[in-house]
C-alpha cells in the first residue's frame, strides 16, 4: 500500500518504523525545523530525521490550507495518509485526497480526551485505563469515526513518559492491523455526549501550588513527568519534581516538613515525599543524591 505519513514527535516514530517495514511510504510530512540552543541551530523533528535516514522525501509546509500544497499532496497518489501527532490542521481537500482518506493514531480511548494532550490529561484526571484509537479523520477535532481501539492500564505510579511509550508502541501495532485488512474494521460513530477535551499543556500550570489536595498534586507530578515537569522554587532556584509519593504527614501548605535526609513538602491534606528531582541547571537525580550536597531548611514555607 502507498502511504503518506504525517507526524512530528517521538510518539509517531514507532508507527513510521512499522509502516516503512510493511508498506511503501512515499512521503513524510512533519513540522518545520526550529532553532534551538545557543547557536540557534535548526533542529529537525524525530520523524524528519527517521525519514531522511531511510531516504524518504520529507515535506515541512507551514500550512496545508492553500491550493498549491493541496495539489502537491494529492499528486503523491497514495492510498492513504496516516497521521500521528502531526500538529497541523488538515483541510477537507487533504482529508479527501486519497481513496482511504486520512487515518489518525490518537493517544486516548475516544471520545474521551479529544485534543492536544490526551496522555497527560488522562493521568492528571486519575484515569485507570488509557489507550489508542485508530480513527478516520474528519473536519472536527478528533471527531471522526473509530476503526480500532487498544487499552493500556494506568498504574498508580505510571508517569506521562511511561504511558507515552506504551501508547506509541500500541499505536504502531494497531495501525499495522488496520492497514493489513481495513475492511475488517467498520467505522463506528463516536458518542459526542461522552467526550471531554484534553487541553494543550501550559507552562503556567507547571508551577506547583501546594495549597492543593495531595492526590491532585501527585497525579499532576506523574502526568507531567518527564516533560514539561512540575516545579517549585526555593531561594530563587527552580526544582523540577519528577517522581514523588504521597504521605499522611501534615503541615501548612508548602511547608518543608523534612529537607535534610529526605524531602517532604506539605500539601492541603497530606504531603508529597519527593523521590526524584532536577535542580536548575543540573541533571535529574534521586533525592538522596541531591541531598548529599544540598539541604532544604525545614519549616520554610514555599
Amino acid at each position: 500500500m502507498k502511504v503518506v505519513f504525517m507526524g512530528t514527535p517521538d510518539f509517531a516514530v514507532p508507527a513510521l518504523r512499522r509502516l516503512m517495514a510493511e508498506h511503501q511510504v512515499v512521503c513524510v510530512y512533519t513540522r518545520e525545523p526550529k532553532p534551538a540552543g545557543r547557536g540557534n541551530k535548526l533542529n529537525k523533528t524525530p520523524i524528519h530525521l527517521l525519514a531522511e535516514e531511510n531516504g524518504i522525501e520529507v515535506r515541512t509546509p507551514k500550512t496545508l490550507r492553500n491550493d498549491e500544497e493541496q495539489q502537491k499532496f494529492a499528486a503523491l497518489n497514495a492510498d492513504v495518509a496516516v497521521i500521528a501527532a502531526y500538529g497541523l490542521i488538515l483541510p477537507k481537500p487533504v482529508l479527501e485526497a486519497y481513496p482511504l482518506g486520512c487515518i489518525n493514531i490518537h493517544a486516548s480511548l475516544l471520545p474521551r480526551w479529544r485534543g492536544a494532550a490526551p496522555i497527560q490529561r488522562a493521568i492528571e484526571a486519575g484515569d485507570k485505563i488509557g489507550g489508542v484509537t485508530i480513527m478516520q479523520m474528519a473536519e472536527g477535532l478528533d471527531t471522526g469515526d473509530m476503526l480500532l481501539k487498544g487499552e493500556v492500564p494506568i498504574s498508580d505510579t505510571m508517569t506521562g513518559g511511561e504511558l507515552h511509550d506504551s501508547l506509541a508502541a500500541l499505536g504502531a501495532d494497531l495501525i499495522s492491523a488496520v492497514l493489513a485488512d481495513i475492511k475488517k474494521y467498520p467505522p463506528q460513530k463516536q458518542d459526542d455526549a461522552a467526550s471531554c477535551y484534553a487541553q494543550k499543556l501550559d507552562k503556567d500550570e507547571c508551577r506547583i501550588n501546594f495549597d492543593t489536595p495531595v492526590r491532585t498534586l501527585y497525579n499532576k507530578v506523574r502526568a507531567f513527568s518527564p516533560f514539561p515537569a512540575m516545579f517549585f522554587e526555593y531561594n530563587g532556584e527552580r526544582f523540577k519534581v519528577l517522581q514523588a509519593e504521597i504521605t499522611s504527614q501534615q503541615g501548612s501548605s508548602g511547608q518543608i516538613i523534612a529537607g535534610q535526609k529526605e524531602l517532604i513538602i506539605a500539601a492541603r491534606d497530606g504531603a508529597l515525599k519527593i523521590t526524584k528531582i532536577q535542580h536548575q541547571g543540573k541533571r535529574p537525580m534521586d533525592i538522596a543524591e541531591l541531598l548529599r550536597g544540598f539541604q532544604f531548611e525545614e519549616n520554610t514555607v514555599l
